[in-house]
């Protein structure tokens, strides 16, 4: 029995083992030994507590587009990744986006005419 018991558990040992040289071998665990543990929009720092709360964000939305180099990868906390698609999926309906975030001043004011407005009510 004790045995047997000794079997199943180096079986169980081998098996993590070879998930986890499979999981470094995915684009996370390279991104995560590439880039510093920090959200690439709200700047926020990960430890080994909350680093499940780091996400690995494909630039170009395609998660099949994996360089060795990193190129299309970026960290992103939870927040800021949900954020990214969200404004990516808006852009598909017809909504203005760019993906660049260089660019972040408001073009639209709603004040512009006010004054004429006003004067027309007079």
């Amino acid at each position: 029995m004790a045995n047997l018991d000794n079997n199943k558990l180096t079986q169980v040992v081998a098996e993590v083992r070879r998930a986890r040289e499979l999981r470094e071998q995915g684009y996370r665990e390279q991104a995560l030994k590439m880039y510093p543990h920090i959200c690439g929009r709200c700047a926020r720092e990960f430890t080994r507590d909350n680093l499940h709360e780091l996400t690995v964000h494909h630039r170009d939305h395609n998660h099949d587009n994996n360089p060795t180099d990193g190129s299309n990868w970026e960290l992103l906390c939870l927040y800021c990744h949900d954020n990214e698609h969200q404004r990516y999926e808006e852009a598909l309906r017809g909504h203005t986006y760019t993906g660049d975030r260089t660019n972040t001043t408001a073009t639209f004011n709603p004040f512009a005419d006010l004054k004429s407005m006003l004067d027309d009510k007079e």
